[in-house]
């Protein structure tokens, strides 16, 4: 079992008026139906509301406090505006409390200042990225991700993400500079099962140990092989290779190299 060093937390209840309670979806839709197997339990939460949007341009903000969120992978920061006001935001990299983050067209190129895409240099690492300008970030909001600014032409930024995929995106999309903190988080085990039920995380039963009624691989005596010419999950569609994005998918055009697999 590892845990990601918390020390850097400077706060450890979240502020009041930025949270509220919520029922988690736990796999199902609004019939009641699980529609995503493995969900459910997991330890009660509060939600914290983060800024995704950052509508709030040209007025600096400062760093009060690094927090955790029991909702997502990556740690958020509280700041406040210097007309009072105060919002969560994600936590990049090489800040400190007290410093200054700013939203702004012409902000420089710092960790946590937010900028449309076309007024940041190639080679330069962003995240909390928008695909649609205004609709509010989008990409890159884990732990410890950056995406890195390749080129700009005819008004679109061309993206490398995590994943190796390099994708257009408008130029007036905004972004913040810098890569999110915790890094260390995708080298977390879970060490127990415990754990996993903690976050949420129901058992999977492998294929293999069920009846041929409930799987294609279920049966046999002792350990059995798969028995099917392809991989394939419990109703029969193929894995391991097979692609599943739509070939008319809209967004098609704009993804100049397909992710590494």
């Amino acid at each position: 079992m590892s845990v990601v060093d918390m020390s850097m937390l400077t706060r450890k209840q979240p502020e009041k008026a930025l949270t509220h309670g919520f029922m988690r979806a736990v796999g199902r839709n609004h019939h009641g139906r699980i529609t995503t197997r493995h969900k459910g339990g997991g330890h009660k939460r509060r939600y914290r509301e983060v800024d995704f949007g950052a509508d709030k341009r040209d007025i600096p903000a400062r760093i009060i406090s690094f927090e955790y969120d029991p909702n997502r992978s990556s740690f958020i920061a509280l700041v406040c505006y210097r007309d009072g006001e105060k919002r969560y935001v994600l936590l990049p990299q090489n800040v400190a409390v007290g410093g200054e983050i700013i939203t702004s067209e012409n902000a420089p190129i710092q960790p946590g200042n937010r900028l449309p895409l076309k007024k940041i240099p190639a080679g330069t690492f962003v995240y909390n990225i928008e695909l649609k300008p205004g609709a509010g970030a989008r990409v890159a909001r884990s732990a410890g991700v950056g995406v890195e600014v390749l080129s700009h032409d005819a008004g679109l930024a061309q993206l490398k993400l995590p994943s190796k995929e390099v994708r257009l995106v408008s130029g007036e999309c905004w972004a913040s500079v810098g890569k999110l903190a915790k890094e260390e988080h995708r080298f977390v085990s879970g060490g127990k099962a415990g754990r996993s039920r903690w976050r949420g995380i129901r058992p999977t039963v492998r294929g293999s140990a069920m009846n041929p009624v409930d799987h294609p691989y279920g049966g046999g005596e002792g350990r059995a092989m798969r028995g099917t010419r392809r991989p394939k999950n419990l109703w029969g569609k193929g894995t391991r290779g097979v692609k599943t994005r739509n070939p008319k998918k809209y967004s098609n055009y704009l993804i100049v190299e397909k992710r590494k697999k």
